[in-house]
């Protein structure tokens, strides 16, 4: 059964706690938690103390996801706050294999994350350090955009090389495309406005899992 993260980037701001609090009573796996340095992405979002008061209001992973050009600089902060997994950029201009190793010396998840237009080549050296490799289906730095269609290949790239991690997606991922994603290799759905917007989150996140069930 995939593992469901909610975006805290679909959440309203102004009550986090209260939606990350409604997301774990619905049913999810884990908490996804993007960091944005209005450099890498053009958007900013959020700051080490945001996971660390997130770490106090839910016992669930906290999934964070460094869109930094310089990734180094706060991975130690992030670890210390709190990210149970913590996935940096291939493109990052950064030493990416020794961050990598670091994160794992903390004991947490290493991820790795590449564009939907960064070929897949470009991640490939990372993956036997990466416990997590984190297929972008947008263009990262905004929420409610629509999954590239052709981002799904990569994925079965993924899949089909023998990798034995995480296979994680953002961006797009709906009801109506979710199905495909998992067959292809898909065991992470990080899900914003489709699960925080939806009439009824545990409702949705029970059919969500029952699909990757192949039910």
């Amino acid at each position: 059964m995939i593992k469901i993260a909610p975006s805290i980037l679909a959440a309203d701001p102004l009550n986090l706690e209260r939606d990350v609090r409604k997301a774990e009573k619905a049913g999810c796996d884990w908490i996804h938690v993007d960091v944005m340095d209005a450099h890498f992405v053009p958007n900013l979002a959020y700051s080490p103390d945001v996971v660390r008061r997130l770490k106090e209001v839910t016992s669930l992973p906290l999934d964070v996801h460094l869109m930094m050009d310089h990734p180094e600089k706060l991975t130690d902060v992030f670890l210390e706050a709190g990210a149970d997994s913590l996935t940096i950029h291939a493109e990052a201009d950064a030493d990416v294999n020794a961050l990598l190793e670091r994160i794992r010396e903390k004991e947490r998840l290493p991820g790795i994350a590449i564009r939907p237009h960064t070929p897949l080549e470009k991640a490939l050296p990372y993956l036997e350090k990466a416990g997590l490799v984190l297929a972008m289906t947008v263009e990262p730095g905004f929420g409610g955009q629509k999954l590239e269609p052709e981002v799904v290949d990569k994925i079965r790239a993924i899949r089909d090389s023998g990798y034995q991690g995480y296979i994680e997606a953002d961006g797009g991922i709906r009801e109506d495309n979710i199905r495909m994603l998992v067959e292809n290799g898909l065991t992470v759905a990080v899900m914003g406005t489709a699960l925080f917007h939806a009439e009824d989150m545990a409702a949705s996140i029970r059919w969500l899992h029952t699909v990757s069930r192949g039910e």
